[in-house]
């Protein structure tokens, strides 16, 4: 079996010295961590390996040694390395020597305990220390047979190396009996601002968990089970936002250390999610209240509304004639279009009763921009539901008679074939019908089925214009999904510094010399956007339907109700 050596390209330069690192045994590879300088004490060695593996868990030993010829020229040196493995006792022992101003290195393996002792083929991989260390491994989703077994070996290399991050906290300015060489040799990798934030999120986040738990104590009060804000908390798109954002808040000001790597990118996601919402909705409202937008907006809402009532008046009148040259049945049309008219005069008078007031709430109502670009966009949308009230009202009633006369006609139907409909067995069976009973039930099938058209053609109007509220609703909803669940920190990490999210790795060959170990170069595949997308999407509350389209025209032609929105525990009727 070949042996693999995964050798940090960061320590090509080091002083010669002895490596540490963890073998693999299951994979027959060697994963070198640091390279030891002289002079050392093998046990102090071993202490600082001790402590190193109590911490970290992982099982460092030192694997063989290194010499590198360009600086050290006595031979004493080398035969000096080559008894350290009489000390150390690792099997099979390692030895890599860097030949001078030559590109060839050569590698070798030596197991000096077994019966037979000879030297391995070696296969030299280089690896990036600092990017495999600060990466995340993500394994296929198809994990299966031979993609499975490939995945799992890689990951216990990255794990490897992620799991001996003290071992790469000392540098070498720290004064202490032992010197390493590994990716921060030449000085931790820290950032000033970094720290600062770190100090200030404990007593920011022990206040935002204060607030939070009052509010959500308010919250859950029972003043809000009673009936009017119950309702009002359950139909509101507005209230299930700030329901969403205060999730959010909870888990990014918990205290509790996240698990995993995937915990610690969803707090980040939410994090950034939160940062960009917050400050779309400081520059919409900054553009709101620049040159009295608000003022112009209230004065342009009246006549708008206005507008659409006059539109509909027309509608109706041209329903009360002959539309399209249809023959309606006219008393059931004089009805049906003056009760529709005395609503649409009913909402104008109620719209120029708040047109006093439109400004001042459109004034306030934009302060709420200050708590996320989403929360205005579902105030947009409750705002739109409220002033095409009539509208829903126009469509309930036209789908409540249309769903009466298809569920009448269908149970006359039924008489007519000598059925009925079972409500203990929820089955149609046989029954028999004695003669008034079909005359009634003819009598009653013509005058629903003459009353019909009338009807339907209303419900076909209302029904149009209340799917033309929903679709603008629903594109508002899927703008503010898409705010909410788009990691846009795995985004700009991906575009950043890609290596972060590795979807698996590339070996590039280097050298390839008869006599000479194979030399390959691992570079890591990052992970693709659909892939990021799709990892750490960030859940959402479902504010849309999400019926498939013969389910919708069921729904229509049967004149079952087709709200905007489902909410948690509620069905759709």
């Amino acid at each position: 079996m070949v042996l693999k050596v995964f050798f940090p390209s960061c320590c090509s330069s080091a002083d010669s010295g002895i490596l540490i690192g963890r073998w693999i045994s299951e994979q027959n590879s060697a994963v070198i961590l640091a390279v030891v300088h002289f002079p050392f004490i093998p046990v102090q060695v071993k202490q600082y390996l001790g402590e190193v593996q109590r911490v970290t868990k992982v099982s460092v030993s030192v694997l063989g040694s290194w010499s590198n010829s360009k600086q050290e020229k006595e031979e004493s040196l080398s035969e000096f390395l080559e008894d350290l493995g009489t000390i150390f006792c690792h099997e099979p022992w390692i030895q890599i020597s860097k030949e001078g101003d030559s590109k060839f290195w050569s590698c070798s393996a030596l197991r000096k305990h077994s019966k037979n002792p000879q030297q391995e083929e070696v296969i030299l991989v280089y690896y990036d220390q600092r990017k495999v260390m600060l990466s995340h491994l993500h394994p296929p989703l198809d994990t299966a047979g031979q993609r499975a077994e490939d995945a799992s070996k890689l990951s216990a290399i990255f794990d490897t190396v992620a799991r001996s991050r003290v071992l790469f906290m000392t540098d070498r300015y720290d004064e202490g009996p032992i010197k390493l060489t590994h990716w921060q040799s030449d000085g931790v990798e820290a950032s000033i601002i970094v720290e600062l934030m770190k100090q200030a999120s404990v007593p920011a986040c022990m206040l935002l968990t204060f607030l939070l738990s009052l509010v959500s104590g308010i919250c859950r009060s029972r003043v809000l089970k009673f009936w009017p804000l119950s309702f009002l908390w359950s139909k509101l798109s507005t209230c299930e936002q700030l329901g969403h954002r205060l999730q959010h808040l909870q888990v990014i000001s918990s205290n509790k250390k996240a698990q995993n790597q995937t915990h610690l990118m969803r707090k980040a996601n939410i994090f950034v999610s939160l940062l960009i919402d917050v400050a779309l909705g400081v520059l919409l409202m900054s553009w709101l209240y620049r040159k009295n937008r608000i003022g112009h907006l209230a004065d342009t809402l009246i006549p708008v509304a206005d507008r659409v009532a006059e539109e509909l008046q027309d509608l109706l009148q041209w329903l009360m004639g002959a539309p399209a040259g249809l023959k309606m049945n006219r008393a059931l049309d004089q009805v049906l279009g003056r009760f529709f008219l005395y609503h649409i005069h009913l909402w104008i008078s109620y719209i120029h009763l708040l047109s006093p007031f439109i400004e001042m709430i459109l004034w306030y109502v934009g302060l709420s921009a200050c708590l996320g670009l989403t929360v205005a966009l579902c105030i947009l949308s409750d705002i739109i539901a409220l002033l095409t009230f009539h509208i829903y009202c126009f469509y309930v009633y036209g789908a409540r008679l249309y769903c009466l006369k298809i569920y009448g006609l269908s149970s006359l139907w039924r008489l007519f074939r000598g059925k009925k409909w079972n409500v203990l067995r929820q089955r149609v069976d046989s029954c028999s019908y004695d003669l008034d009973q079909l005359f009634i039930g003819t009598l009653l099938f013509t005058i629903l089925l003459f009353l019909l058209p009338t009807t339907a053609l209303y419900y076909l109007v209302f029904t149009l214009l209340r799917l033309l509220v929903v679709i603008v609703q629903g594109l508002i909803h899927l703008l503010v999904d898409l705010i909410d669940s788009l990691p846009l920190y795995s985004l700009i990490l991906r575009l950043c510094r890609s290596y972060r999210l590795a979807a698996g790795v590339k070996f590039r060959v280097l050298e390839q010399q008869d006599g000479k170990p194979l030399r390959l170069l691992m570079q890591i595949n990052p992970l693709s956007y659909g892939s990021v997308v799709q990892t750490y999407r960030l859940p959402t509350y479902s504010c849309y339907p999400k019926d498939s389209w013969a389910s919708l025209c069921k729904k229509l032609f049967l004149g079952e109700l087709i709200y905007p929105w489902k909410h948690k525990g509620e069905k759709q009727n």
